[in-house]
């Protein structure tokens, strides 16, 4: 125990009142459930425009929660995609049903999906009563009704007591939009001024790694409740923090875990609060424990941040503790685990004992002007060209690739818009190299640099103004 250990009362009597209204501006997550096979994995994928679900006509497919990013207009909101509900108490059943319970606990909006072709089953009303008891906004949404009359395909399931379905097709895309509109209708983003006004850091890791610990010596007051007893921080916790004349948010969250260490077979985290806070942050500070290994826990919570496109500072904690051979072995364990990372500052501290936590908000701050940098047209298009110059793209249908004109999109991530013929068919791993590429040439630490190729010229060029004719009559001119 580090300091004073704080009650329940006293924490929720300052930081939880302050979080109740900071929760409101929070991304909103959709969960999707459902019995097996209705379709949660086609419109999950859908929702996000990927691919990132299995989707396959075998019941049972999605085990494992899946989590991605969506944007209905200026609205961003975080679907989850759950394992089907089963009547049948067997061990996968079993164990699908505690994440969806889990989901239930910690989403805003859930998405009911049933299957139009079969009509309402004994299953949906099981579920639907599991449902009635969450206490959360359920919104019925009828699958697979491509062709038919909506009002007719989803009056079967008004008997469910859930509100007015609404029939869609997660495979072709027909209603989903009404579908989104109704589950994003109470959550108003604050305008991007606004949002953008104070940076925010978000401290993310797993269980009893020392983010407590470290948010108290950063802000230099017993703030957050520390205990060697995992998973004591059960919320995220907002403090506001003034360092170097800039105002930030500090963002601790609950640790990433295992569900239960006896099941080995599905990895199930509670992971909600921490993708929020990963999504709403500028800068995320990936808290290590260097006492153990680096872990698939470690680079699973990596690969959110990386896929949410936030810039990453990793603080390996306990460090004082280590001999000589531990330290160069966690070093190794890093190039290893973690190659995937954008070119992070790695710091070697410890929280308990102070020793380079002088580094931590530096480090952070220049993160945030990665991901918030602003990169000139002019300088980005030299950029492009020594890029290309470097490494060709690849030929597409044996004609090359001339990739012609680049342009800053959009911040926290940087966006890139690559415009050139062919360039929507450049593979991922050249897209790779030239976000790579950009953020070495501008010196972006821990911030992959988005980049969206788009086919055609450069689409700010002006064209140039016709010559006007002019025809002599009654000695002046007239325009044609």
């Amino acid at each position: 125990m580090t300091g004073r250990e704080h009650t329940d009362s006293e924490k929720t009597a300052g930081d939880l009142a302050g979080n109740e209204v900071a929760d409101s501006l929070l991304t909103p997550v959709v969960a999707l459930v459902g019995r097996p096979n209705v379709g949660k994995s086609t419109l999950f994928n859908k929702l996000t425009k990927s691919r990132d679900a299995i989707v396959d006509d075998q019941p049972g497919v999605t085990r494992d929660r899946l989590y991605g990013k969506g944007q209905l207009g200026e609205k961003p909101f975080l679907v989850v995609d759950t394992g089907g509900l089963e009547s049948e108490e067997d061990y996968f059943a079993k164990l699908i049903r505690m994440q969806v319970e889990q989901v239930l606990e910690e989403a805003q909006v859930v998405i009911f999906v049933v299957d139009g072709e079969d009509g309402l089953v004994t299953q949906d009303r099981d579920i639907a009563e599991q449902l009635r008891q969450s206490g959360r906004q359920i919104l019925i949404a009828v699958n697979k009704t491509e062709g038919e009359d909506p009002a007719l395909a989803a009056s079967e399931f008004q008997e469910l007591g859930l509100g007015d379905p609404t029939a869609i097709s997660a495979r072709r895309g027909d209603g989903v939009v009404d579908l989104l509109e109704d589950a994003l209708t109470n959550y108003n983003p604050p305008p991007e001024e606004e949002a953008d006004a104070t940076p925010r850091i978000a401290l993310v890791g797993r269980p009893n790694v020392g983010k407590s610990t470290l948010t108290n010596k950063l802000v230099g007051d017993y703030r957050v409740i520390v205990s060697d007893i995992p998973g004591t921080t059960r919320d995220s916790v907002r403090v506001p923090l003034e360092y170097d004349g800039t105002d930030y948010l500090l963002v601790d969250t609950a640790g990433v875990r295992r569900k239960s260490r006896v099941d080995e077979v599905l990895e199930k985290f509670s992971v909600i609060k921490t993708l929020q806070a990963i999504q709403d942050a500028h800068v995320v500070l990936l808290v290590l424990d260097a006492s153990g290994e680096i872990g698939a826990q470690d680079a699973t919570i990596a690969g959110m941040v990386q896929d949410l496109g936030r810039s990453l500072v990793v603080v390996v904690n306990k460090w004082d503790s280590l001999a000589g051979h531990q330290r160069k072995k966690i070093k190794n364990e890093l190039e290893i685990k973690l190659p995937f990372l954008p070119d992070p500052e790695i710091l070697f501290i410890s929280a308990l004992h102070g020793s380079n936590l002088a580094e931590v908000l530096p480090a952070a701050k220049r993160a945030y002007h990665s991901s918030m940098a602003e990169l000139n047209t002019a300088s980005l298009n030299r950029a492009l060209e020594a890029a290309v110059s470097q490494t060709a793209p690849p030929m597409q249908n044996e004609r090359p690739v001339r990739l012609k004109f680049a342009h800053q999109a959009g911040k926290n991530p940087p966006v890139v818009i690559v415009h050139g013929n062919q360039a929507e068919k450049l593979p991922e791993t050249y897209l790779r190299y030239l976000s790579k590429f950009f953020a070495t040439r501008y010196k972006l630490k821990g911030t992959r640099v988005r980049v969206i190729p788009r086919n055609g010229s450069n689409p700010f060029k002006q064209l140039k103004p016709k010559k006007t004719a002019f025809k002599k009559r009654s000695g002046r001119r007239r325009k044609l």
